[in-house]
């Protein structure tokens, strides 16, 4: 049985990143593509960010076979493509303010991925990230179950260090879920997290906990204000976990962007809600009971959602 074949499709911070984590982990052989720089045309940098990461290997101790290209002929047999081409925040931006620009990247990306890795999973990072997904789907495709979007991992590991911070505990005791769409209409469930099996509301003042589920909601603008430009570490790590549930065929549950059925009461929409993923990629929706003030908050956030997907269809009316 030969090693996973996995793409990351974007050789920026988050990309690189990716490929970090996935060949640190020894998830498989690992592509990294990208465009050529057109004000340095000289230069590879796919290729030599993924000949400074081989030389990482016998430090850290990974085996795996490392290729940085311009050519998507090299992502032919992969199980799993991630998606993070697209331009990033700056200060000021909102995620949808990339919509015009980033349809038309994922887009392009997306047909080439139809075209070299038809038989793959798909795992979209690009913001607005649940617009991008259903881009992918529609440029693709493929069925929903193999495409998917990595935003609820990364929006619950902020959460859950946030939670940890406040209470002086291990990240590693803290288990939490939130829903909806990525950013600032994401759905708490306080209910639903707890600490080494202790509810979290009776550890913490409700106070307490809606600040850090605000300041995980506006996690990624906290980062831009800082850096001048978006995160990539904790994007890249939640990736991963995606990405090591579906090649080591894990069943892990993890939130993820899915295609909703009528599960949760949407339906033809991607949303972010707990997903059981394997080798198939998104095998199950794990559906349970909202109550009435969080079943209201999904519908906002899904409502949302439906408005990011409407602008694209309408700027772009050959994904409707």
């Amino acid at each position: 049985m030969g090693r996973a074949k996995i793409s990351i499709i974007g050789a920026g911070n988050v990309g690189a990143t990716c490929a970090h984590w996935a060949a640190s982990k020894e998830l498989g052989d690992i592509v990294l593509l990208d465009i050529p720089r057109a004000d340095a045309p000289d230069q590879h940098m796919p290729r030599g960010k993924m000949l400074d990461l081989a030389c990482c290997a016998p430090i850290e101790r990974f085996d795996c076979k490392l290729t940085g290209t311009f050519d998507y002929k090299d992502i032919a047999g992969s199980d799993v493509v991630v998606v993070t081409a697209g331009i990033p925040r700056k200060p000021g931006m909102s995620r949808d303010d990339l919509i015009g620009t980033n349809v038309k990247i994922v887009k392009s990306v997306c047909e080439n991925i139809k075209e070299y890795a038809p038989d793959s999973i798909v795992i979209v990072v690009s913001n607005p990230l649940d617009a991008m997904v259903y881009t992918a789907w529609k440029a693709t495709g493929f069925p929903a179950h193999r495409i998917m979007g990595q935003a609820g991992a990364l929006d619950v590991a902020r959460f859950r260090t946030f939670i940890a911070w406040e209470i002086g505990c291990s990240v590693e005791d803290v288990s939490a879920l939130l829903l909806g769409g990525h950013g600032d209409d994401m759905v708490p469930l306080p209910r639903c997290t707890s600490v080494h099996g202790i509810p979290v509301t009776d550890l913490l003042p409700e106070a307490t906990i809606t600040a850090c589920v605000e300041r995980a909601k506006v996690g990624g603008g906290e980062v831009v204000k800082l850096m001048g430009t978006s995160a990539w570490y904790a994007p890249a790590s939640g990736t991963i976990q995606m990405v090591e549930a579906i090649v080591k065929d894990k069943k892990r549950i993890i939130p993820t962007a899915a295609y909703l059925d009528g599960q949760f009461g949407c339906k033809g929409l991607f949303v972010g809600v707990p997903a059981l993923l394997g080798s198939k990629g998104v095998e199950k929706i794990v559906e349970f009971k909202l109550d009435e003030g969080e079943q209201k908050l999904f519908n906002e956030s899904a409502s949302h959602v439906n408005d990011l997907v409407e602008t694209v269809k309408k700027l772009f009316p050959e994904l409707a």
